[in-house]
């Protein structure tokens, strides 16, 4: 069964290369989405997998790359929809 979520991730995640971490942590686990920088500072990422990597990936972006800090995670559970194909940065 697979699962879609979108995070919105606080802390030092921008000029850290965080992005660049969650893709390459994102293609190790076999996770589908994207990841982009927000206006307000935080990284948005849209993540879509079976449930065992999507918790992996979750629980990675709560500590993030040792460049970043991170603060707070927020968690929305989104429709699956199967529109993904890769991840990527946006």
């Amino acid at each position: 069964m697979t699962r879609k979520v979108k995070l919105l991730v606080s802390g030092r995640v921008q000029g850290v290369y965080f992005r660049m971490f969650t893709r390459n942590k994102a293609k190790q686990l076999g996770i589908k989405g994207h990841t982009r920088n927000l206006p307000d500072g935080r990284v948005e990422i849209i993540a879509e997998a079976d449930m065992i990597s999507l918790e992996k990936f979750i629980q990675w972006c709560h500590k993030g790359p040792i460049t970043a800090r991170v603060d707070q995670v927020e968690l929305t559970e989104l429709e699956q929809d199967d529109a993904f194909t890769s991840f990527e940065i946006r």
